[in-house]
């Protein structure tokens, strides 16, 4: 396997290491046993922890961007049924617990940072989740208030998919379109 084939397998398994365990739950050595590496070639990969928990925060933030780009894309103008499949695709990409989990860690890691005065440690989730909205914002137009919408409502879908919620559960009442057609789900 090649340095970078391993620096992605790093990447992957640090995604459902501190997924699980949050940044300060887990051991780069879980990380490394997990890819079947050794501490010191991991940190051949990687210059430390904080290395490895921005380059999995920022795969997540990729991946979460590639899935709105390429539901949003074929709708054109269309805000209604762009809006919509942004929102399909996005209950489908977090139903992957380990990604979900670890885009919920990113937030924590970044708030106890800032909370510690450390500011740099999240300087470059930042600059990627302002990229993320910076592309919604464009698909709609310019238009603040429904790229917040769109946020929130995919806030929410963290938070229901987080706590198990069932697609058929009346919490779900809310992601009905014009046509009342439910969003589906994608365990179905």
């Amino acid at each position: 396997m090649s340095a970078d084939e391993r620096r992605e397998s790093v990447i992957r398994a640090a995604v459902v290491e501190f997924g699980r365990g949050g940044y300060d739950g887990t051991s780069t050595e879980t990380i490394a046993r997990r890819v079947g590496v050794s501490q010191p070639y991991l940190f051949r990969l990687f210059p430390g922890k904080q290395a490895i928990f921005r380059a999995a925060a920022l795969r997540c933030l990729q991946d979460t961007r590639r899935v709105i780009e390429e539901a949003y894309g074929p709708h054109g103008d269309d805000l209604e049924a762009g809006g919509l499949a942004i929102a399909v695709a996005y209950q489908r990409l977090v139903a992957d617990r380990d990604k979900l989990l670890m885009q919920m860690q990113t937030y924590v890691a970044v708030a106890k940072a800032e909370a510690a005065g450390d500011h740099e440690f999240g300087r470059e989730i930042r600059a990627a989740w302002a990229g993320m909205y910076d592309g919604m914002l464009l698909y709609f137009g310019g238009d603040h208030v429904r790229t917040a919408e769109h946020f929130s409502f995919g806030m929410l879908i963290n938070v229901l998919v987080s706590l198990g919620f069932p697609a058929d559960h009346r919490v779900w009442a809310g992601f009905w379109s014009e046509s009342r057609e439910v969003v589906p789900d994608p365990e179905r």
